[in-house]
């Protein structure tokens, strides 16, 4: 069943970006293009809800910084959670990581937690606690790729999963200590007040495939980019973004703007940490191996470094290898007498460890360089970390929902 459900997910995702073809492809398009505009009119009612007041939206009596996108995946945004986390905590601000967790396992049993008086807090009320900021108390089955992964990288930093942000939020606030969340995936999350938005955009796909779910990998209109404060054109690869930036102020005329790119910076070794030089690929006959939205961005990205990717197997997003699936593709390699096999480091945390290794598994581990706009992320981080005497003072006397 799960290898009929993955096979499903893929031939989804084909269809979406015309990789399928045939008359059964066909039809899907065109009825997911008709349902596509049954889901922008949900789309935008559900944000007229919140901004006519009719919805409520909670208040946690702290920032909460939004980091999103406007389409499905691949827009980098981990590593850009991950660099402003680091440049708060550094500043001495208390931060946590709210996140959903998407394809989390369940609990098997609640945590347990006591509050500061010393009582224990039922597990219904309690949000997945991946890290504290100074223990990691959960593995990425339970947390979830993205969580497991920042929380793994980030000591001083909190990460919370629950699908209601806004309880994990309390929980951050009232049991953590923390003075600043930060709202992965968080532009379509309402239900809590975001004091700023930070949006993604793709340098190289913009706007994906320019359609709306379930036709194509926009959540929103482009249009809705007006509800950013700051936009990170992500990926950029030191073309001229000018035609893309002029697209952008139609729909956002003031937002701040940054251009960066994620570089890769160096190899290790997903069971033994061993790390390795960039120039260790070059010339390397490698078989690549991922579970993300965008495999031939990884896989272009191998031979942009000089590997000789021979072998390639692809999984659905956050797809959870089975140690069978990386047996066979670990036998293949050794079939093909490939050197190295090459995973993404979200992936690398879900990756079962054969029963041998004979070939060698590293990740290709990816930051966020800023190539224009420095001083504007500068400016992002004081705004955060010393908020204006006004806001400050509305966020004391803010009301705290209960959930």
């Amino acid at each position: 069943m799960k290898e009929q459900i993955e096979e499903l997910e893929r031939w989804g995702a084909d269809v979406i970006f015309g990789r399928a073809k045939g008359v059964r492809a066909a039809l899907m398009r065109f009825l997911m293009r008709a349902l596509s505009g049954v889901f922008r009119m949900i789309v935008q009612i559900r944000i007229w809800r919140y901004r006519s007041g009719w919805k409520k939206q909670h208040h946690l009596g702290t920032q909460v910084i939004a980091i999103g996108n406007i389409t499905v995946g691949g827009t980098g945004k981990t590593p850009v959670v991950e660099l402003l986390a680091k440049s708060l905590r550094d500043q001495g601000r208390r931060v946590a990581i709210l996140s959903r967790g998407y394809k989390s396992k369940k609990l098997d049993r609640p945590q347990k937690w006591q509050d500061k008086q010393g009582f224990a807090i039922p597990g219904e009320a309690m949000p997945k606690v991946v890290s504290t900021g100074s223990a990691l108390l959960l593995d990425s089955k339970f947390a979830g790729d993205e969580p497991f992964m920042l929380a793994r990288n980030l000591d001083g930093v909190a990460v919370v999963v629950d699908k209601n942000r806004v309880k994990g939020g309390l929980f951050a606030v009232g049991q953590l200590g923390v003075d600043t969340l930060l709202l992965d995936d968080g532009m379509q999350y309402l239900d809590l007040a975001h004091s700023i938005d930070i949006v993604l955009v793709d340098a190289g796909s913009p706007f994906g495939t320019e359609a709306l779910l379930p036709r194509g990998t926009l959540r929103e209109p482009p249009k809705n980019l007006r509800r950013a404060s700051y936009i990170l054109i992500t990926k950029c690869t030191g073309r001229s973004n000018e035609a893309l930036i002029a697209r952008i102020r139609r729909y956002n005329p003031t937002a701040e703007i940054i251009e960066c790119t994620h570089g890769p910076i160096y190899l290790e070794e997903v069971f033994t940490q061993e790390r390795q030089p960039l120039e260790f690929l070059k010339d390397k006959w490698v078989g690549a191996i991922s579970a993300i939205a965008v495999p031939e961005a990884f896989e272009g990205s191998l031979e942009k470094l000089g590997a000789r990717v021979e072998l390639r197997r692809r999984f659905a997003d956050h797809y959870r290898f089975s140690r069978k699936e990386v047996e066979t593709f670990m036998h293949r390699c050794v079939e093909r007498d490939m050197e190295l096999i090459l995973t993404t480091e979200k992936d690398a945390v879900r990756f079962p460890r054969p029963g041998s290794i004979d070939v060698p598994v590293y990740f290709l581990r990816i930051e966020v360089e800023i190539l224009k706009g420095q001083e504007v992320w500068d400016d992002l981080v004081t705004r955060i970390c010393n908020p204006p005497a006004a806001h400050q003072q509305v966020l004391r006397h803010r009301h705290a929902y209960r959930v």
